[in-house]
């Protein structure tokens, strides 16, 4: 399934507290829950203002719909052409 990642603008993301984190989390799981199996979130990363997230999904606009039901900012969505690593130097 094709990987994305997705920037999300979000002003002071990385003050954002546990509890706001969780119930953020709990918020895209029930979202994808009624999306079903053709999407999932892998993980993501908090920042200053903004969170990024990696997703597995069948296309775009499956992670579009994602953040338009769960009311998640999605300003840019770039899928993943490659994976790299310390071993690529191998």
């Amino acid at each position: 399934m094709p990987k994305f990642v997705i920037e999300r603008d979000i002003p002071g993301a990385g003050k954002m507290s546990p509890s706001e984190l969780k119930a953020v989390s709990r918020k895209s799981c029930g979202v994808l829950s009624s999306l079903g199996p053709n999407i999932q979130w892998i993980q993501s990363y908090v920042t200053g203002d903004k969170i990024y997230c990696i997703y597995h999904a069948t296309d775009e606009s499956l992670v579009r719909r994602h953040a338009e039901l769960g009311g998640f900012p999605a300003n840019k969505i770039t899928a993943v052409t490659s994976v790299i690593d310390p071993s690529t130097s191998e």
